[in-house]
């Protein structure tokens, strides 16, 4: 039977917002359904995981890259090389996202432009009749990934959210193995992020690059004078543009363990503490930090980041250890996983990659994710967003799981989070975190 968690989820797959305000550019032009139809796509961010959607794009049958949208024109001459090296033409090159939306021929947009950027473009995108490939965090916070969920349901679009490893058949073994039972009881998980970075030192603010169009860049963000140390990749670590690597990475594991644990609601209650440690710097978020959530039947999750030199917890640097009542399981993300059973933690069952690629067949294209963007495509041709890997809804739960985390650091105090509403329970503070304030016109409006 069902449970009224799992009820309750998926009616929320259904909410969409009656009597939206429409974009200037809202279409109902129909989707490709013919394997044999050129599905086109645009590529918002083209810096550095953009360029891995153009190869990615690139390798599958029909598909058609047509637009390149960067705010920093010095990054489109590589860009262009690659999509040309790999038999594409010659895209279009935009800077403004508002002009790629109007184009008409644009059947899908692909996001990855730092996290600011991704429920508001995902959201204008879905209002102009565009499917939506979107990295991971889908949102720079928890209001704005709920409305890319309803905008994704009113406007009838496949979103599609960049949580890969949903599509590695290692992956795949390893939740399969937890939904059996084998680990009995699971009460404790613990997602680790160990990942050693340099620190950013102190920035200078200075004229804005030629070429660079520094006020789409800040986008919903509050304008401030260009300053070298917040823009290309380092607007991770300050909280108006990114989310710290809470945020950046915790996604990965942080998703694996709602999937395998089958968890349909929000943690209730929350914990975090840690701080930028050794590093002289700017940076605003922290660089070590421990966050403890607890669902509502008292399962415990704890995700720590580690940026700083670390040993591993067992094989573990990134990824999850799953603790049951049977046994435990390290699961190191996108290498191996391994069980030991019982009280004298006899080893058990394990998988490797090399294990996973003989049983299942070697993975598309080498890499072990891009199987990911071919299951995208093929749901944008089919219209069934059931079929889809990691659909925008569990990358917004996911999502959330880090943005409690860090309001919870933020505020200094244990939380207690209401699933159904999705707001902090009598606590003013917490719940202005909840919603960024926008800069006109940035705006994801009440009624999408």
């Amino acid at each position: 039977m069902e449970s009224s968690n799992r009820r309750s989820f998926l009616r929320k797959t259904g909410i969409g917002a009656a009597g939206a305000v429409a974009a200037p550019w809202i279409s109902t032009r129909p989707a490709h359904s013919s394997s044999n139809d050129t599905i086109n796509v645009a590529i918002m961010g083209i810096r550095s995981r953009g360029m891995n959607h153009i190869s990615h794009f690139s390798a599958l049958d029909n598909v058609r890259i047509t637009t390149l949208c960067d705010i920093d024109e010095r990054n489109f001459p590589k860009a262009l090389a690659s999509v040309a090296k790999l038999g594409g033409g010659k895209p279009k090159t935009e800077t403004d996202i508002r002009r790629v939306l109007e184009d008409k021929e644009i059947d899908v947009l692909s996001i990855a432009a730092p996290n600011h950027w991704h429920s508001l473009a995902s959201v204008w995108a879905c209002q102009a009749g565009k499917d939506v490939y979107v990295e991971k965090p889908v949102s720079y916070s928890i209001w704005e990934g709920r409305k890319m969920v309803e905008a994704a349901r009113k406007y009838n679009r496949i979103v599609q959210t960049g949580s890969q490893r949903r599509s590695d058949p290692l992956m795949q073994s390893a939740v399969q193995f937890i939904q059996e039972g084998k680990l009995g009881k699971v009460y404790l998980v613990k997602a680790a992020v160990y990942r050693a970075r340099k620190a950013i030192g102190w920035g200078r603010i200075s004229p804005i690059p030629d070429g660079v169009h520094y006020d789409l860049f800040r986008g919903p963000a509050p304008y401030i004078p260009f300053n070298d140390n917040r823009f290309h990749y380092n607007w991770h670590w300050f909280w108006d543009t990114g989310n710290g690597e809470t945020g950046n990475n915790g996604p990965h594991p942080i998703d694996l363990m709602r999937w395998a644990l089958q968890k349909y609601e929000h943690p209730c209650r929350i914990q975090s503490m840690g701080g930028l440690y050794v590093f002289d710097s700017e940076q605003e978020t922290p660089n070590t930090q421990m966050s403890v959530y607890q669902y509502s039947d008292g399962t415990t999750l704890q995700l720590e980041i580690r940026n700083h030199f670390t040993n591993r917890d067992g094989d573990v640097r990134e990824g999850l250890i799953f603790y049951g009542s049977e046994g435990w399981m390290e699961f190191n993300l996108g290498n191996t996983w391994k069980t030991y059973m019982g009280s004298n933690a006899e080893p058990g069952p394990s998988m490797t990659r090399e294990q996973a690629n003989d049983q299942f067949g070697t993975i598309a294209y080498g890499r072990g994710y891009e199987p990911h963007f071919a299951n995208f495509i093929d749901c944008c041709r089919s219209r069934r967003r059931e079929d889809l890997m990691a659909e925008v809804l569990e990358g917004h739960m996911a999502a959330t799981i880090c943005h409690m985390g860090n309001i919870a650091y933020r505020t200094g105090r244990t939380l207690e989070f209401d699933s159904e509403h999705e707001c902090f329970i009598g606590d003013d503070e917490a719940n202005a975190l909840v919603r960024r304030e926008y800069r006109y016109p940035f705006v994801i409006n009440d009624e999408i």
